[in-house]
């Protein structure tokens, strides 16, 4: 695994890099991307796999014009011509969900292959509604049900984290609520743009995801022709962290 650090414009964004083989854009959630989760090195197999820490997020910084999941994918695109490809595969979970549907509507000619895994970013629900439930509104005892299958699984003890590490979860939070706070988890106009993705597309959700119900995905799904859905069992808003094996296959298996 090579870090790697980015400069686009004012923005310094921290790249990973492992593996060898076709292109794989990874776009990490809201938690932050860990190159130790087993999931990695299963997407790295046969598979250049490239995973930028989004602005804001991890040590990545965050210039005060970037307030948008929309100028996060223009700093993407940007970087794919740093990194000279042409035509990848892109995968993004949750809000990497969100700005991977967002790159895919930009330029969709510029990947081969899109997954979704558990995203937000479009209003299908009432008006008066939230589609997602208001993680930031509840007890953290109370998200991590909604998010994990095993929350026991997934709890961590904070009192044992060092400085740098408690820095970075706090402002990945901060970050995520800046660019998701209003309006609440989309983008008024991105789904009036996802007609225009024409590649194979695969929606991946866990089976006790309590953040993105089964039926929001599937109003999702809809708005993207061809698009299908698969199920894992035992995970939730997170499948590639509660079942990394099954994620794994299920991923490779549609790259293919």
């Amino acid at each position: 695994m090579t870090i790697t650090t980015h400069r686009i414009g004012d923005a310094a964004i921290d790249v990973f890099e492992v593996g060898a083989g076709p292109p794989l854009l990874f776009l990490h959630s809201a938690q932050g991307f860990d190159p130790a989760h087993p999931f990695v090195a299963g997407l790295a197999a046969n598979r250049r796999l490239i995973a930028p820490s989004h602005p804001g997020f991890g040590r990545s910084s965050l210039p005060d014009w970037v307030d948008s999941v929309d100028d996060i994918a223009h700093l993407y695109l940007e970087l794919l011509d740093r990194l000279d490809i042409e035509k990848a595969d892109l995968v993004g979970c949750s809000i990497g969900g969100w700005i991977a549907a967002d790159v895919a509507s930009k330029v969709p000619e510029r990947l081969r292959r899109l997954v979704l895994v558990g995203p937000v970013g479009v209003k299908t629900g009432p008006v008066d509604k939230l589609d997602i439930p208001d993680i930031f509104a509840i007890p953290a005892d109370q998200a991590q049900r909604l998010m994990f299958h095993d929350p026991a699984r997934a709890r961590v003890d904070f009192s044992v984290l060092d400085d740098a590490t408690m820095e970075i979860v706090a402002r990945n939070r901060e970050t995520l609520a800046m660019l998701a706070w209003e309006p609440y988890m989309h983008s008024a106009k991105l789904r009036h743009r996802l007609h225009r993705v024409d590649v194979p597309t695969l929606f991946i959700r866990g089976a006790s995801d309590g953040l993105v119900s089964a039926d929001y995905l599937a109003r999702y799904a809809a708005l993207i022709p061809g698009a299908t859905i698969v199920t894992i069992p035992e995970a939730g808003h997170a499948p590639q962290i509660e079942q990394p094996e099954r994620f794994v296959e299920i991923v490779q298996d549609f790259l293919k």
